[in-house]
């Protein structure tokens, strides 16, 4: 074995050994980002922590959270004739009511997947006869480079280029799950790529306000384990704070400049989550001013108010009120081959990094 992994192994013994002498009666930790549950769950860090330290994951995947009625309208908008629908491969077999856009691909839909919203800049630039909408889905993270993708569009006037904004922020959530009387959560792992953007100021009511501590912690095991940690001090100390783990990318003021960017094109509405319902002022719409490349408006696209689907428990899930293990339809009719809700179909939903890590039932 390496010496770096050696003292990478060494490192985590350390934390895990403070962890066990810290937590010495409950507690309750929420993770509210899907790259933190992929991660907990790759590495085994439930199996590994204590039973007196319970992890439990939140609405933090952004593809999981879009509401059913988001979905069927994205779907409604790729039927049409003419539209080239940009999006990111993760939405291609989120399900809607009826249809997913694979299907749609298959019955003749133009649907491309990008890497990028330059990618789909560059697609709307290459074929000026075609109407290029992008599905803007994401968190805090992703909406600067929307923002910018809009603001390009407007200065070079592609007109043949729109986003259909579904995009959501963290801190309405984060107040609802503290406000919350079914969900027991001691404290909060808080998002790095997030807090990376806004900083820790968004969110600092949480511990203010509600007394529940969060850190802002990065990816690795390592990183998650030294979050833990953090907060099973702050614990011992009697404090209740936002801390940063995650210093080598997240700063306490965020990016002004990311933040400044979003404001001049976005701006807060109401949205509605899956299985968790209408939040004031948690999504971003997008300004008048870039009215003519928002696809809502452009295509007038009707709203619509689906049902989640009969006997999946994605919501629970997402609210973090049950693990994924206890939804009858897990791993039986919801798998990643054929998934029923979407917490099955991302990368980053909890359901599908149960299934892929073969996590134990937990009870």
């Amino acid at each position: 074995m390496k010496k770096e992994s050696k003292d990478l192994l060494a490192q985590a013994g350390v934390y895990l050994s403070e962890i066990r002498t810290l937590a010495q009666s409950p507690y309750t930790i929420m993770e509210v980002c899907g790259t933190h549950t992929v991660a907990i769950a790759k590495n085994a860090l439930r199996e590994l922590l204590p039973e007196t330290v319970r992890l439990i994951s939140g609405p933090g995947c952004p593809v999981c959270v879009t509401d059913s009625s988001d979905i069927d309208r994205y779907l409604y908008l790729a039927a049409q004739p003419n539209v080239i629908t940009a999006t990111f491969g993760d939405m291609i077999r989120v399900p809607g009511t009826e249809k997913n856009l694979q299907a749609l691909r298959a019955e003749g839909a133009d649907v491309r997947i990008v890497y990028s919203t330059q990618d789909a800049l560059e697609l709307a630039r290459k074929n000026p006869d075609k109407e290029v909408a992008f599905l803007g889905i994401g968190f805090e993270t992703t909406t600067p480079t929307v923002a910018l993708s809009l603001e390009m569009a407007k200065q070079e006037e592609i007109g043949n280029f729109s986003v259909l904004s579904m995009h959501k922020v963290v801190p309405p959530v984060l107040r609802l799950l503290a406000e919350d009387e079914e969900l027991v959560v001691d404290a909060f792992l808080d998002p790095g790529h997030v807090c990376a953007i806004i900083g820790i100021g968004p969110i600092e009511f949480m511990a203010k306000d509600y007394g529940k501590p969060g850190v802002v912690t990065g990816f690795s095991a390592l990183d998650i384990l030294e979050g833990i940690v953090m907060l099973l001090r702050q614990r011992a100390e009697g404090r209740s704070e936002i801390e940063i783990q995650y210093k080598r990318v997240a700063k306490a003021e965020g990016n002004p400049h990311a933040i400044r960017v979003v404001d001049r094109v976005f701006e807060p509405v109401d949205a509605s989550w899956r299985g968790i319902g209408r939040i004031p002022l948690s999504g971003l719409g997008i300004r008048e001013d870039y009215g003519a490349w928002d696809a809502a408006r452009k295509f007038a696209l009707p709203v619509f108010h689906s049902p989640e689907t009969p006997g999946c428990l994605c919501g629970d899930v997402l609210k973090g009120l049950i693990y994924p293990t206890q939804c009858p339809m897990f791993g039986k009719r919801c798998t990643p081959m054929k998934p029923v809700g979407p917490c099955m179909v991302s990368n980053e939903g909890s359901c599908a990094a149960y299934h892929r890590y073969s996590q134990r039932s937990v009870n």
